[in-house]
Order: C-alpha cells, then structure tokens, then sequence
C-alpha cells in the first residue's frame, strides 16, 4: 500500500479526490480490489461504501481485471448517426468478441460508452487513453491491428 500512499500524497488527501485516485490506482495495477478500496475510503476519510459505490457506478473502475487494451467505443446519437455500430460489427468481427466481453488472451476488451465529448468528430473510440476520430470500419479495424502487434 505503500504505493497508493504516494498516490494519495499527490492529491493532498482530499475526500474529493477520490475519482483520479481510483484513476491512478486502477491504472497502475490493471483492477481494483476490495483490500485497495478500502484502504482509499481509510485514508480519504470515507464510508466504505461511498467508495465502492463509486466503483460499481462507472464502468471505467472495476474489480475484475481489464484488458491489456480496453476499447471504448462511443455509441452516442452523433456517433451512431455516423456509423459506430458498423465500427461495433468491425471490432467484433476483427476480435472475435462481442462488447462487454474479454478476449480469450485477456489483450482486448470492447466497452460500449454512452459519450466521449467529440460529437464534432464522430464516430470516435478510444483505447486505453488514446482517442480515435472521424472512424470508419476499416479505420477501426488497422488502428487495432497495429494493438495486435503491440
């Protein structure tokens, strides 16, 4: 825990740091667990289950360990409007998994997100960090190509 200590030590300890310390904790060790959780909730100050309460609320967090790359793909109403779900059916087809689900080598994972904030650039996705704009399937398909060779 000592790890998570400096995290905290970044953020001054502040109850309202709770979102971009999940952040910093999840993205350092891939998934969250009970035991990190509640050391958070211990030394923000916070009930137990605020914090897990947080955790189950977005999607992002998890206790389960992700992907290696999780893909976000944005299926808001522009996006939609501009062919995400024909990125949907690429992504699918190319990984051979169906949103929500993990490939069987625990590399890739599709999530489906409700909006990412670039409607002016739709269809967007983003893989881990890293966003992807103006997408077709084929687009879609060689940006998770060069993952695969990651």
């Amino acid at each position: 825990m000592e790890e998570i200590k400096e995290i905290l030590k970044t953020y001054n300890r502040q109850r309202e740091a709770l979102l971009p310390c999940l952040h910093a904790v999840q993205k350092k060790y891939g998934r969250l667990t009970e035991e990190m959780a509640l050391f958070l909730a211990k030394e923000l100050d916070l009930p137990p289950t605020e914090v897990y309460s947080v955790v189950s609320f977005y999607s992002m967090f998890g206790f389960k360990k992700k992907a290696k790359y999780v893909i976000g793909l944005c299926m808001s109403l522009p996006c939609y409007l501009k062919g995400s779900k024909k990125i949907l059916d690429a992504l699918k087809k190319e990984l051979n998994i169906t949103a929500g689900k993990v490939s069987p080598d625990k590399k890739f994972a599709i999530e489906k997100i409700s909006c990412l904030g670039c409607c002016d650039k739709a269809p967007v996705m983003v893989v881990n960090e890293t966003r992807y704009e103006n997408l077709t399937p084929r687009k879609a398909r060689e940006i998770i190509r060069s993952y695969k060779e990651k």
